[in-house]
């Protein structure tokens, strides 16, 4: 059996998904159709004989009903013929009644003990002259049995023909469930086979630019093969959108990493000769290296945040946002001297909490306020603001209902943000036209953006009534 199994297994691995699902539809079509075929038969079979035990027991109550009204009798050992194929005979209990004529039906001992009531009438088949008949064994009166046969080379006749034909029939069905299933298979299977089409494209190309051709129809209306087909090109265009923003990721880094780099070899091959320079072009070039170094350092530091897709979990933890704003601006206020930052944390908000990460949230803050300072002119304050309020909650069960959105803005009054930049803000090293001239990567919009997906939370722009651009950091 284990080895039965085995033979299996080796058959299913070799095989493809298509024969193995024409084969199995095959052999369930075909299983079907010998069945029918073979209870279509027993069925026949059982009526005809059905039919002729019938025949047989009217046959004998009209025999028992004519020796009780004194009509032809059936005389003890000579077998009266009812007609044609018919006949019936008299057997007494005692073999030493038996007439000196031999008897023309069978006689044995189940026929004795039917004549004396220890046994039921019952059926059974005999040859008799070479020719196949049916034979009823009942009971006649006391100490008597009563036999009466008739020819059944008819009904065993048509039960023949009735087999060939149905074993013609099953032939039939199992050459057109061969068909079907193949049919089957080949139709089933048309989309997986494009799908694996596109997969094997895909991966001799390195292209995700291919899609799996789905059939017409409604969208409701899809099967679950082409639901899996529609899943499959859904799933290759976030392949394609993330591959592509892989390779603008490099190629940007790469353009704003070529600057500093030239920047930097420069600057170490001029002081490989220190002894040709003065003391004051020494210490500007050590200087400039320097600070060409912490820049290199930040960028690259910005790239590998950038390269993250989600916090880590287990980094997770209960965080209040008003603290984590006051220590942001504390700093910012350090950094960033001659610009004032106000802070307002509105009463609702004070004890919020939110699960994040507290030095990812921290670093979104601190982008935003370090954005709004280097584009406020000196003087000009940078104006944050922390809200709480009750919103409702769509969705059904447990989902809908009220909750508590926690917003922080960081506004400035320097000159905004253009229509124009507005669409491409957060975008990785984007630098509007005005802050070309300014320090920094053009990383810090983006990265806080990713750190407000990363926490469930959304982080908008646009431009302040008044002059100066206004962010929205908003918690659900």
């Amino acid at each position: 059996m284990s080895g039965v199994r085995r033979l299996g297994r080796r058959w299913r691995r070799r095989r493809p998904l298509r024969t193995r699902l024409a084969v199995a539809a095959s052999a369930a079509v075909a299983l079907v159709a010998v069945g029918v075929c073979t209870a279509a038969f027993f069925v026949i079979r059982y009526e005809m004989f059905h039919q002729l035990d019938l025949n047989l027991t009217q046959s004998a109550t009209r025999v028992i009903q004519e020796n009780r009204d004194g009509g032809p009798q059936v005389v003890a050992g000579e077998c009266r013929y009812l007609s044609a194929p018919a006949c019936a005979q008299i057997v007494p209990a005692l073999p030493a009644e038996d007439p000196a004529a031999p008897y023309l039906l069978p006689v044995s001992a189940p026929v004795r003990e039917v004549a004396t009531g220890d046994r039921a009438p019952y059926f059974s088949n005999i040859t008799l002259s070479g020719k196949p008949m049916r034979m009823l064994t009942t009971r006649l009166g006391d100490d008597k049995a009563l036999q009466v046969a008739l020819r059944s080379d008819s009904v065993e006749k048509g039960v023949r023909q009735a087999a060939g034909l149905l074993a013609v029939i099953g032939a039939a069905g199992v050459l057109l469930a061969a068909g079907l299933g193949y049919w089957v298979s080949r139709t089933g299977l048309a989309p997986v086979a494009r799908l694996t089409a596109t997969a094997e494209r895909i991966a001799s190309t390195r292209d995700p630019r291919h899609r799996i051709e789905l059939p017409p129809g409604p969208p409701g209306r899809q099967d679950e093969v082409t639901r899996l087909a529609t899943s499959f090109n859904t799933m290759l265009g976030e392949l394609e959108q993330s591959v592509t923003a892989q390779r603008r990721l490099v190629a940007d880094a790469s353009h704003e990493l070529r600057t500093p780099l030239t920047a930097l070899r420069t600057n170490a091959e001029l002081l490989a000769r220190a002894d040709r320079l003065t003391d004051a072009q020494r210490d500007r070039a050590a200087g400039a290296l320097a600070r060409q170094l912490r820049e290199v350092t930040g960028l690259v530091n910005d790239l590998i945040e950038l390269a993250r897709d989600e916090e880590p979990t287990p980094l997770l933890e209960d965080v209040r946002l008003a603290a984590l704003a006051e220590h942001a601006v504390t700093a910012a206020r350090a950094h960033w001297p001659s610009t004032p930052f106000t802070l307002h944390i509105a009463p609702d908000a004070a004890e919020t909490v939110r699960p994040g990460v507290p030095a990812r949230l921290t670093r979104l803050l601190t982008n935003l306020l370090d954005n709004a300072a280097k584009f406020s002119p000196a003087g000009l304050p940078v104006e944050v603001e922390l809200t709480a309020s009750r919103h409702a909650r769509s969705g059904s069960g447990s989902g809908s209902g009220s909750g508590e959105r926690l917003e922080l803005t960081v506004r400035d009054h320097g000159p905004g943000i253009t229509t124009e930049d507005l669409p491409y803000v957060f975008d990785r090293f984007y630098r509007a036209e005005t802050a070309r001239a300014l320090p920094g990567s053009g990383l810090g919009l983006a990265m806080a953006r990713q750190i407000a997906r990363a926490h469930g939370a959304e982080l908008t722009a646009k431009q302040a009534q008044g002059g100066g651009a206004l962010f929205r950091l908003t918690f659900e």
